[in-house]
């Protein structure tokens, strides 16, 4: 089943956003950064049902793991407008800007039928002058389940382009140790799909064009959406259907998934989780999760 293309008019504030990101260029910005920044509150309605149920069928999910529940994985949605404004004073070109990764904390439940209660704040800005690493957080709640949902995404901003140093620094590879328990066949339209579901319509996802140029053979997959698809392939697999049981997800987006593509997802005993080709071969995502005693 295909995404509606209906979705796109749920997605005013994140596209808003996305053009607001577009033309800021860190000008005429003050250049003393402070942080913790402010903290920004806004509260928002609650997701429409047909957006919530095309998320997660669209993500692997299962509609009877969720009921009466969002996802926690797809905070995106509703987040990476108040996230924006955290970053509209910065002195760069925020433009620019790519999601290096995210830290999750799972609190309580997110009620699917109540407003969300949002708060979103700059934590840490490191600049080396080659490029800026900015760490963002933000917390979702409701009215019967305030602060269910912790958020730290990590971000990137590139400044300068690096110079190529003789010795190539290596990435994180798929360990040999790891066990494999789930494959992902993703079709060339996941990122445009995607794109409809949560407003992120960089067009690097969606325009073969614009991918070309900026590097790649083909559209690329969202960070965010290869996370979530190996979270539900973990929900399956080890959490029996049960979401709740997480804790804490923490993942680095190491390279961008090009579109199609057949991935696979890998664990560890030691709750290391992976997404790559094959063992031993280099990572896409890396991260860890913990899961709660009792649910």
């Amino acid at each position: 089943m295909g995404v509606s293309p209906l979705h796109i008019f749920r997605q005013g504030s994140s596209i808003m956003a996305l053009l607001n990101i577009a033309v800021s260029k860190g000008k005429n910005k003050a250049e003393k950064i402070k942080t913790p920044g402010p903290v920004f509150e806004e509260i928002v309605s609650a997701r429409n049902p047909d957006l919530i149920r095309d998320y997660i069928i669209h993500t692997g999910g299962d509609m009877n793991w969720y009921k009466g529940v969002i996802p926690y994985h797809m905070f995106p949605q509703w987040g990476f407008p108040l996230l924006a404004k955290t970053l509209y004073d910065l002195p760069y070109d925020i433009s620019r800007i790519l999601n290096a990764g995210v830290k999750i904390e799972v609190f309580n439940k997110i009620p699917a039928n109540e407003d969300l209660h949002l708060k979103a704040r700059l934590i840490d800005v490191d600049d080396n002058g080659m490029r800026v690493i900015c760490k963002q957080n933000l917390i979702t709640g409701t009215k019967s389940s305030p602060n269910a949902l912790s958020s730290e995404v990590t971000t990137i901003i590139p400044l300068k382009k690096q110079k190529k140093s003789g010795e190539k620094k290596e990435k994180p590879k798929i360990p040999d140790t790891a066990r494999e328990i789930g494959i992902l066949n993703l079709s060339s339209n996941m990122g445009f799909e995607f794109s409809l579901l949560t407003g992120d319509f960089n067009p690097i996802h969606w325009l073969k064009p614009y991918a070309n140029i900026s590097g790649f053979s083909n559209v690329i997959l969202h960070g965010f959406s290869t996370m979530a698809r190996a979270i539900e392939v973990l929900n399956e697999r080890v959490l029996c259907g049960n979401p709740m049981r997480m804790e804490t997800v923490e993942v680095k987006f190491i390279k961008p998934v090009t579109l199609p593509s057949v991935v696979k997802i890998y664990i560890t005993d030691e709750c290391d989780i992976f997404v790559g080709k094959a063992k031993t071969g280099e990572a896409y995502i890396v991260g860890r999760y913990g899961l709660k005693k009792e649910v």
